[in-house]
């Protein structure tokens, strides 16, 4: 007789397979998902937050002025897809022309999101640095015909 069955054969081990495999496959596959999907809210909130800081920082009529609502914009996007950054760390402006809102100039807005991966603890973040850089740029001119201010 065989060792098979004597031990009583196969009978219910495939469910245990299928449930073992399945946590496996599934549970990295969720992970993936998760990570995908907080990666896919950065590229949103960075392309919106840098396009709206371009565009707000033309239309001011100071560049104190249109830092103030560049960096009121970059709070609002990164805010809308669940990201309490710093706005004054994420956004960097930059100017073509001296002074920087000069007629025919152009302005670029640069945002910079880390994005760090789900469920990760603290003190390993420490250690290694487990985050997705994130980047956006846009660049908007000033109207041509605009007065210098």
């Amino acid at each position: 007789m065989s060792l098979r069955a004597r031990l009583g054969g196969d009978e219910g081990s495939s469910v245990v397979e299928f449930l073992g495999l399945s946590l496996v496959l599934l549970v990295p596959l969720v992970y993936l998902v998760l990570v995908l999907g907080r990666i896919e809210a950065a590229t949103f909130a960075a392309e919106g937050a840098a396009r709206e800081a371009a565009r707000t920082f033309v239309v001011a009529d100071h560049a104190d002025e249109g830092t103030e609502r560049a960096l009121a914009a970059v709070r609002i996007a990164l805010r809308d897809q669940g990201f309490d950054d710093d706005p004054s760390d994420a956004l960097t402006l930059t100017c073509s022309a001296s002074p920087c809102l000069a007629p025919g100039s152009d302005v670029a807005a640069r945002i910079d999101v880390r994005v760090p991966l789900p469920f990760v603890p603290g003190f390993v973040r420490d250690v290694v640095p487990l985050e997705v850089p994130v980047t956006a740029e846009r660049v908007a001119p000033v109207d041509t015909y605009r007065s210098t201010r």
